[in-house]
């Protein structure tokens, strides 16, 4: 069907916080917060890396190395709706400068580590200032570019460089780690810090809104509490089993706590997340697809980095450059999704990158598509364009719903929802493969019944064990890992295309093509003050296809 659409006469805008969407520089602006957001994406890359470097050195079991990186996106997560709340009351420039420096000081005291929980309590206090860069990149983002069209590109370009992080990620943690140790990966962090903290002092301007931007502390300690028990039950099940009582009172803690969240964000007189605003389908929709679809970037990253090293034994610098093609994905097709949403709609757009990445995912659980040079870069490239067609649109969807004013607590959302995909992606599907490679390398006769309690609890410490037996049983041994390894990561690559599929599904069933008439933080019509703020680019669509 033919799309047939009437733009709307462009009202004056009023003057963006920044003050800065009329002399240029907020390009200027936009280049400093990608900067910003390279941070997250080089940590979050870099440390799947070095987790098998840290495995050999400090001797970590399956569900440290899970905590390593669940610790900082747990912190990470909770703490993103209070940091983008403040963010918007106190200052956005503020927040993401001492964000900054938070980040490079528990980066540095993480390479100084000497034992896993050390590891896991550095990156805890590192996703507190996290979560105090991501947010407000986006929210000073989207407050200095008015302008809708402007805007959609804007934050096409901000997902698509941000990726660049995922590239430099990897490589830079492979040259580190064969150079100079684990250590390094957290160190690299802060001169990145220090360099964007000068940049984004001297080109972004203070903005505050105190007097739009209420605080909910009690709203935020429910949010926390709910997740924690969360993930904590998901991440310990394989161990202590998915009956076991406490990964039961984990889940129920986690339903109890979620749904006072709800019930005090409907009451409270000033909440920091209006959970009635989830009846806008462009918000909610959009928020589920980019939860399900972080669920499976960040869960199949992890598994792809152990796949490297352990089977196929690459080096760490080798295993980065494997991933590169990945971030290559992102980084083209994040700047081209908003003008293919220009011209097909959000809907078809997102499904299309969906498709692409769960065709990537069905590949990936390939052992001979993957251990293949040109055929695994092929389905790498695709798995990263898919992300990148995905991502920018979604994000646009869920920053385009709100009023410019709720920025902070809007870009929180977004990321929220990825952290927390995210998070759940690597703890269910950890979670998952530890399950399948326990029972998997247990049942295995050429496992020695000696050390089979010991080889079970990751391909890390099978291979490990194997160092230490005689060339026959370490050769068995060997083998038996590789082969349950293998067999684990096609029935955890499955559960992820399932879930790439669903989120497909979500996308096409209630993602609105374009965006109609805005609607503020309430829930509610936006008044002519509003609209006039929000310019959307699009207010009416006739025998427009779903």
């Amino acid at each position: 069907m033919t799309n047939v659409l009437r733009l709307s006469p462009r009202r004056p805008a009023p003057a963006a916080d920044v003050s800065t969407s009329r002399d240029g520089r907020q390009w200027w602006i936009l280049a400093v917060l990608c900067l910003c957001v390279m941070v997250i994406g080089v940590d979050n890359t870099i440390l799947n890396v070095a987790l098998p470097s840290i495995v050999r050195a400090l001797n970590a079991s399956g569900s440290q190395l899970q905590w390593m990186v669940d610790s900082y996106t747990v912190v990470f997560a909770c703490l993103l709706l209070t940091a983008g709340s403040l963010g918007d009351r106190f200052g956005r420039r503020g927040a993401l400068c001492f964000g900054l420096v938070w980040f490079g000081a528990c980066s540095a005291l993480a390479s100084t580590a000497s034992t896993p929980a050390m590891v896991i309590a550095a990156r805890a206090l590192m996703g507190v200032g996290g979560a105090f860069i991501f947010p407000t990149t986006l929210s000073i983002l989207t407050n200095t570019f008015d302008d809708p069209v402007q805007r959609g590109r804007a934050i096409g370009v901000w997902a698509g460089v941000s990726a660049i992080g995922i590239a430099l990620g990897p490589l830079a943690g492979g040259f580190l780690i064969e150079h100079f140790g684990w250590q390094a990966v957290f160190l690299v962090n802060v001169p990145i810090c220090a360099t964007t903290f000068v940049l984004a002092r001297i080109f972004i301007p203070p903005s505050v809104r105190r007097d739009e931007s209420p605080l909910d502390p009690l709203g935020a300690a429910l949010s926390i509490l709910a997740l924690v028990p969360l993930l904590y039950a998901i991440i310990e099940a394989p161990d202590h089993g998915w009956l076991a009582p406490r990964t039961v009172t984990g889940f129920a803690l986690a339903t109890v706590f979620f749904a006072l969240f709800w019930v005090w964000e409907l009451r409270c007189e000033e909440p920091m997340l209006d959970v009635r605003f989830f009846h806008n389908p462009r918000f909610s929709a959009a928020s589920a697809t980019i939860t399900l679809t972080f669920f499976a970037l960040f869960g199949s990253t992890f598994l792809l980095t152990e796949y490297f090293q352990f089977v196929l034994r690459y080096s760490p610098l080798k295993a980065g450059m494997m991933m590169t093609p990945v971030a290559v994905g992102l980084i083209s097709g994040g700047p081209v999704a908003p003008r293919l949403v220009e011209r097909f709609g959000t809907t078809r757009v997102v499904v299309a990158g969906l498709t692409a990445v769960s065709c990537a995912m069905v590949c990936y659980a390939s052992d001979s598509i993957m251990s293949s040079f040109a055929a695994g870069l092929g389905v790498r490239l695709l798995f990263g364009l898919g992300m990148g067609v995905t991502v920018a649109p979604v994000t646009e969807s869920i920053m385009g719903s709100l009023p410019p004013h709720r920025a902070g607590v809007g870009s929180a959302v977004n990321d929220t929802t990825r952290q927390t995909g995210g998070a759940v992606g690597v703890a269910v599907l950890g979670s998952i493969f530890a399950a399948r490679y326990h029972a998997t390398i247990g049942s295995l006769a050429s496992v020695p019944q000696a050390v089979r309690g010991a080889a079970r609890e990751s391909i890390g410490t099978s291979l490990q064990v194997a160092r230490g037996l005689g060339p026959a049983q370490s050769a068995a041994l060997r083998s038996a890992a590789h082969h349950a390894f293998l067999s684990s990561m096609r029935v955890t690559f499955a559960v992820g295309t399932a879930i790439v599929l669903l989120a497909l599904t979500v996308a096409y069933r209630y993602l609105p093509a374009r965006a109609l008439a805005p609607v503020d933080f309430d829930g509610e019509p936006a008044t002519p003050e509003d609209e006039a703020r929000h310019q959307p680019l699009v207010i009416s669509v006739e025998n427009a296809s779903a």
